[in-house]
């Protein structure tokens, strides 16, 4: 339980954190994969990793064997962030506010900018984007469209995103209290759970490694 739910915790405090912030953040897809795959890093361990245990690599590398696990995990994590369109997440500010402040930026780095609905071409930086709605978080992100985008034009966009965000206040989205008490929560369970038997806890780490 503890090493499924502490890095799950973790991620739930630190989200609450960020919606309850009177400032948007700006962050790249790549982090919000990583940081997302972190955070279930200790279900994938107390579930599929330990499941399908290779029992012949445990007999010979012993616990040591987590080391090569959890090594292929990130190695697939860093294949899927590499893999992905550019994108960038934007806490704290809703689609109908990026929209006006993403202009004023636009204004500064294309002139050639145009804008279709939703979408948004800069052809200076090589960028082609949507703007689009990040579900019940209400957050908003920038999707890459079309054609194979510019990674320095993106580099160009965040940075300025990032410059003008800084200057700006949000209203606190209330959903962050609830990530913030789930990670309460799920501490408190961890802790009892951990302080009422320790000799249960020792007993399922040598378990999980074998000894």
């Amino acid at each position: 339980m503890a090493i499924s739910l502490t890095p799950l915790d973790v991620y739930f405090f630190v989200l609450g954190l960020i919606n309850l912030s009177r400032r948007p953040l700006v962050t790249t897809g790549a982090r919000d994969i990583a940081a997302l795959g972190v955070a279930i890093s200790g279900l994938i361990m107390a579930g599929p990793m330990d499941l399908f245990l290779p029992e012949a690599a445990t007999n010979r590398y012993g616990g040591s064997v987590w080391i090569l696990l959890l090594v292929f995990y990130a190695l697939c994590l860093a294949l899927i962030v590499l893999t992905m369109r550019p994108r960038l997440v934007i806490y704290n500010a809703s689609p109908e506010q990026l929209r006006s402040i993403l202009a004023e930026v636009v204004a500064k780095l294309d002139n050639e900018a145009r804008w279709a609905g939703d979408s948004l071409v800069l052809p200076q930086l090589g960028v082609q984007l949507a703007v689009e709605s990040v579900g019940f978080l209400r957050n908003a992100q920038l999707v890459a469209s079309g054609p194979p985008q510019a990674y320095a034009g993106w580099k160009k966009l965040e940075e300025e995103l990032v410059h003008v965000l800084r200057e700006t206040k949000t209203t606190p989205k209330m959903h962050g209290w609830g990530f913030v008490l789930v990670a309460i929560i799920m501490l408190s369970l961890v802790i009892f759970r951990t302080a009422i038997d320790p000799a249960a806890v020792l007993a399922a780490v040598n378990q999980m490694l074998r000894r």
